[in-house]
């Protein structure tokens, strides 16, 4: 057997109803929206709730609703949560 392996995903990709890890907030988002995100509680290992993808992604994280541009989304990587947790 192989070990487990977390593929990041991009979060625009992430179906509506899931629950998500935060692995990383891409390079490519602007470094002031990158704090103001992480003010918000994204911050890596934070669990995220998708809650639509259409016409914005919207999530919840730490009891907080954000609507994300897919510019955004599609840069900000998350791994699915173990099966078992």
């Amino acid at each position: 057997m192989s070990p487990a392996h977390e593929a990041r995903i991009p979060l625009a990709f992430i179906p509506p109803g899931s629950e998500v890890r935060l692995a990383a907030l891409g390079e490519e988002i602007d470094a002031l929206q990158r704090e103001q995100l992480t003010a918000y509680g994204l911050a890596e290992n934070r669990p995220i709730r998708v809650l639509q993808q259409r016409p914005m992604t919207v999530i919840l994280a730490d009891e907080v609703e954000l609507a994300l541009e897919h510019a955004v989304a599609r840069y900000i990587w998350v791994e699915k949560l173990p099966a078992d947790a």
